[in-house]
């Protein structure tokens, strides 16, 4: 059974699986474009975090940022390598949806890059109805990054 929980970021599972998502942008991304967030960013007043655990174990993390009081943006979206393709990017995406419409927002947002690393996710947003759009907050726009946004009130 999954279960979706807010994580304080104290556990050697979830700090690993930070290490190896900031490994992976790092290895995946040119230096300029990587905006992934290590712990103590995540620990932001402004951060959320969510872990999905699958029987006991964790499955994935992902996190919701407040950018101002109607828009948040999506961070930190990561499944462990054993869980791929067992629905936890959805499950969790689903759940940072249902936070962010909860909390009154009317927009959410996202970062991403381009190629063959960050194309299953970008599919996943896609299918889940967001649009590709312009750079947002103090992002700017690369040949490398995408931005991609949803329309809470449509939702």
């Amino acid at each position: 059974m999954r279960i979706i929980r807010k994580d304080n970021l104290e556990s050697a599972e979830i700090l690993d699986l930070i290490a190896e998502h900031l490994s992976g942008m790092h290895e995946n991304s040119p230096p300029e474009s990587v905006y992934a967030l290590g712990v103590e960013s995540l620990k932001s007043d402004d951060v959320t975090v969510f872990a999905a655990w699958d029987d006991g174990r964790l499955s994935g993390i992902g996190a919701l940022k407040a950018i101002d009081a109607q828009h948040g943006e999506i961070k930190s979206m990561r499944t462990v390598n054993a869980f791929l393709r067992k629905g936890v990017a959805a499950s969790l995406l689903e759940h940072i949806i249902s936070e962010a419409s909860q909390r009154g927002y009317k927009l959410l947002s996202l970062e991403t890059g381009s190629g063959d690393a960050f194309d299953p996710a970008i599919g996943l947003y896609r299918k889940r109805g967001f649009r590709t759009g312009d750079a947002f907050g103090s992002y700017t726009k690369s040949a490398f990054n995408q931005f991609f946004h949803l329309d809470l009130r449509a939702v």
